[in-house]
């Protein structure tokens, strides 16, 4: 019995181990930034670190992490600057429970940025930046997205362009995704698509997508092959959802409101608590009173 306890043991603490190996794909540990990290964007990841990584990661170099299990790396720890720049970048992209993914949230050139806000607490580090964008089969620059409302069918068309032998002409085959962004990240629409001939793409869009009063919705399409053109994407807003009122947050009645918008229920329930509390105090000082008099009143009659 006592064996078969200590395998068990063993299989539990192996298991263990290894679901806090993070493996990642070859393909993605070896990807580099297209563009050179230097203060300009180091600024720009401090930014986008204290918006969406601080609240966890805490400080760099503090050691102030958020209690979770398991626990979240330290930036300008050994662990985390071991990691090749494209580790980071799948790693931030993709996430891992308790770490969400950001690959519909931030930007490619925005997780870059943090990235080269990261390696800044790394004297030892030295860049090195991916070759020109553009494969061997094509190179497109300058690529541009123009999206357009198709009312009748209830679609959005994206049209991508992009200069290749000095002359603008259309992106074939690209895959390209379209998002709707909401208050905690973006919401994929529909499916990825590929450009055809003509560079045009056509994404079914939900008839019931609340959007903003007036019913505009930020609509953001991206081009997902980032090394053959770059952070391409547009982000635009559209009146092609349906109009909703979002009331803020300190216009209803809330405990975390002023006193003159708490809940009726808590000022209530905070009069009646004050009264009770009084009222018992002056109940406990009238007994007192009552004890006092009751014992002058036996003095006085054992003299008498």
């Amino acid at each position: 019995m006592k064996k078969y306890l200590f395998l068990l043991t063993i299989v539990l603490i192996s298991v263990r181990l290894s679901a806090q190996v993070w493996v990642v794909p070859t393909e993605n540990e070896v990807k580099l930034s297209t563009f050179a990290f230097n203060d300009s964007t180091r600024k720009a990841g401090l930014e986008i670190y204290n918006t969406n990584c601080k609240s966890c990661h805490g400080d760099p170099g503090k050691n102030n992490v958020i209690k979770l299990v398991p626990p979240p790396t330290d930036p300008a720890s050994v662990k985390m600057q071991s990691n090749s720049d494209g580790g980071l970048q799948y790693k931030v992209s993709q996430g891992r429970m308790p770490m969400p993914s950001f690959k519909n949230i931030l930007s490619s050139n925005d997780i870059w940025s943090v990235i080269s806000y990261i390696r800044s607490y790394d004297l030892k580090y030295v860049q090195k930046i991916a070759a020109t964008q553009g494969g061997a089969s094509q190179v497109v620059v300058n690529v541009k997205i123009l999206l357009t409302w198709l009312q009748e069918k209830n679609q959005i068309q994206a049209v991508i362009s992009g200069v290749k032998d000095k002359t603008i002409q259309p992106v074939q085959g690209a895959e390209v995704k379209l998002f709707a962004k909401r208050y905690f990240g973006n919401l994929l629409i529909d499916e990825a698509h590929n450009t055809d001939v003509q560079g045009k793409v056509v994404f079914n869009f939900p008839k019931d997508l609340p959007g903003d009063s007036t019913g505009f919705v930020q609509i953001i399409a991206r081009l997902s092959d980032e090394t053959a053109y770059g952070d391409a994407g547009i982000d635009t807003s559209l009146a092609i959802g349906v109009p909703t009122y979002r009331p803020p947050l300190n216009e209803p009645r809330a405990m975390w409101n002023i006193v003159q918008k708490t809940p009726i229920w808590l000022l209530l329930t905070y009069s009646f608590t004050v009264l009770a509390v009084w009222g018992f105090i002056f109940y406990v000082l009238i007994q007192i009173r009552a004890i006092f008099k009751a014992g002058i009143k036996e003095n006085h009659e054992r003299i008498d």
